[in-house]
């Protein structure tokens, strides 16, 4: 009897169930890692946009009355783009989505400026957050 060299079906199927379990792995630590870039880039661009008030400020002596794009005032470019949510905008925690929400205070002295977390990141924990003048809280 001459007997055939090969893989038999039952390695195979090994082979394959292995392979499929570590994709699965690595599509769920990707999707970690989409979720804790997304977060990262929410808190960045919120400090981006505090800065340019503060310049704003420091010029004008008072918040804008809305942040559209650019952030000027007398010439003098603060933000060239107001930037926006990354997508996906809802990361499961934040109901209504992620968006930036900008609202003056009275006379335009102060600011509340609000967004949402997917997880935690930097020390800032999931949820909503508010930033003011005086930093994020």
């Amino acid at each position: 009897m001459k007997k055939q060299r090969g893989f038999t079906l039952i390695e195979l199927l090994v082979v394959i169930a292995i392979i499929g379990l570590l994709s699965t792995l690595a599509v769920v630590a990707l999707n970690n890692a989409r979720q804790k870039s997304r977060d990262a880039k929410r808190v960045s661009d919120i400090k981006q946009i505090q800065t340019a008030l503060e310049l704003y400020y420091n010029d004008a002596n008072a918040y804008p009355a809305n942040i559209i794009s650019p952030i000027a005032s007398g010439g003098v470019t603060y933000m060239a783009a107001v930037p926006t949510n990354p997508s996906p905008s809802n990361d499961g925690t934040c109901a209504s989505g992620n968006t930036y929400n900008y609202a003056p205070g009275a006379s335009n002295t102060t600011y509340t400026l609000t967004y949402c977390l997917g997880g935690p990141t930097g020390g800032i924990s999931s949820s909503y957050h508010t930033a003011y003048p005086g930093g994020i809280q």
